[in-house]
């Protein structure tokens, strides 16, 4: 049975609503927005009616707000902006963003405080229920003024200018459009601006980075422990009374999933006693302070992109009760800038954690393993440079963790003196977590080699789960092979889910 598509526009939704949709769940516009949509179109017509110069709907824009537009040109300004200000540059977006992206814009105009009229979101609406998804350029936003040219781009594929992506590939957009039984849409006053405005192509790469992250975080407890195994660690630094006394609830929550994923190991009870390591390396015993403290991080990020995926950053505002139009700046996108660099800086440190365990289990003078892993160390170089990989990868991280929103520079003759450059600090998160994706692959195969070496012994039932699910794809390394494919095989089972889902342990979640 099909599921029924998620309403938007009328009720905000929680952030694993916006996930399903991310992944292809459908989409309609809530009803309940139709007398609110239609009110502030009312609105809309009234201000014109009455004359009296309002910005972006019988004036200029950004500079030009001081021009005045005379009523017959009006629907000429609206198709204007739009063709002007669709100047991206740059590879396509990737399109599951793009389609995001009008979700979110949907959800923004359905709620009724952007003075465009019910058959304009209909025909948004249109568009994703026949897969139509305008090719966007990812480059050309600042993220403030709204994230003008990506937006502008997927506004001229309505009008049947530039292309949009089908089933059946990528076509000029009135053929397209005709293809899927619709007429390009004819602008009315004011909704050149209002789907031109706003933050949805930051927040739908925010939201997207922020969804993977959250996976990968979960990978990373679990090839955390793994490595502990291998290198027959302590879960003495995950005792609960620890993390209790310094209160923070990531802390305490990953600490709780370690000891989980951890219970039970033959590994664990074979040096209980008699060990003569009396503290791990910090890359075992901080595992609970460091993860914990990306995952209250994501928690914030979570909290702060839900409230922007449910809200409306257009300019101006129109406010149907009274009649009001008001100029603001909800279209800055500081907000997205910021918590998209904090996802860069969980991200970078999630990874940079995991290499370290990595360095640990090759190097015989901290894990007490053979030499780089390998039964025959010097004929084979083992895992020496699978690591160098994870070096590799966590050092591209760290150049493109440094914070986006920090930067600025003026636009529209130094009337937009202060930009957010949301849009970058949002769209360099996905490249981010793939590599955090590699690094956690290779480390996967390395803390598997290493607790191969503790044959018979086993791990938990949680880990043996990991341990097998990895084997049934990548043997155990004896001697050199081509590696590329046992890392792109442990990728795949990063990526798509199944590390957790194999550990079949209740994991922390960055919205819970």
């Amino acid at each position: 049975m099909t599921a029924a598509p998620i309403k938007v526009g009328s009720t905000a939704l929680e952030l694993g609503v916006w996930r399903a949709i991310h992944t292809g769940a459908t989409v309609a516009v809530d009803p309940a927005c139709v007398t609110r949509v239609e009110a502030s179109a009312r609105a809309v017509d009234a201000i014109i009616a009455k004359g009296d110069p309002v910005y972006g709907i019988n004036t200029g824009f950004g500079k030009l707000a001081s021009v005045r537009i005379e009523a017959a040109d009006l629907a000429q300004l609206q198709r204007n902006i739009v063709l002007s200000h669709a100047a991206g540059v740059g590879e396509p977006t990737p399109r599951a963003i793009v389609r995001l992206m009008m979700v979110l814009k949907l959800a923004s105009l359905g709620q009724g405080a952007s003075g465009v009229r019910p058959q304009t979101l209909a025909f948004l609406e249109a568009m994703l229920a026949n897969d139509l998804i305008p090719v966007v350029p990812r480059q050309g936003s600042v993220g403030a003024s709204g994230d003008l040219a990506p937006l502008a781009h997927m506004t001229a594929a309505m009008l049947g200018v530039g292309e949009i992506e089908t089933a059946h590939g990528r076509k000029p957009a009135a053929r397209a459009l005709s293809d899927g039984g619709l007429s390009p849409l004819a602008l009315g006053p004011k909704e050149g601006l209002a789907l031109l405005n706003g933050t949805q192509f930051s927040t739908a790469y925010a939201l997207a980075a922020l969804f993977a992250a959250a996976d990968l975080l979960q990978a990373g407890l679990i090839t955390g422990v793994l490595s502990t195994e291998a290198a027959k660690g302590s879960d003495a630094p995950f005792d609960a009374r620890i993390h209790t006394l310094r209160r923070h609830r990531g802390q305490i929550d990953c600490a709780d999933a370690l000891r989980r994923l951890m219970a039970g190991s033959a590994i664990r009870a074979s040096h209980l006693v008699g060990d003569d390591r009396v503290q791990d390396p910090y890359c075992l015993r901080c595992q609970p302070q460091v993860m914990g403290a990306a995952l209250d991080t994501l928690r914030h990020v979570a909290g702060v992109l839900a409230d922007e995926a449910n809200g409306v950053s257009d300019n101006p505002l129109i406010f149907a009760e009274d009649g009001a139009s008001l100029s603001g700046g909800n279209f800055h996108a500081e907000p997205v800038a910021l918590v998209a660099d904090m996802i860069a800086l969980a991200v970078c440190e999630i990874g940079s954690l995991a290499e370290r365990r990595i360095a640990m289990l090759v190097d015989p003078a901290l894990s007490r393993l053979p030499a780089f892993l390998t039964p025959k160390p010097g004929l084979n170089s083992g895992f020496m440079i699978p690591q160098v990989t994870a070096a590799a990868l966590v050092t591209e991280n760290k150049q493109r963790a440094a914070p986006a929103s920090i930067d600025t520079i003026p636009t529209s003759a130094n009337q937009e003196d202060h930009v957010s450059m949301a849009a970058h600090a949002a769209r360099r998160l996905l490249p981010m977590a793939e590599n955090l994706t590699q690094i956690l692959a290779i480390e996967l195969l390395a803390a598997c080699q290493g607790c191969d070496f503790h044959a018979p012994l086993a791990s938990s039932a949680p880990v043996e789960h990991v341990r097998a699910l990895l084997r049934a794809q990548v043997p155990h390394l004896d001697d050199d092979r081509y590696l590329a494919p046992d890392i792109a095989a442990a990728a795949d089972l990063v990526r798509s889910g199944a590390v957790a889902s194999a550990a079949g342990v209740q994991l922390p979640e960055a919205w819970a």
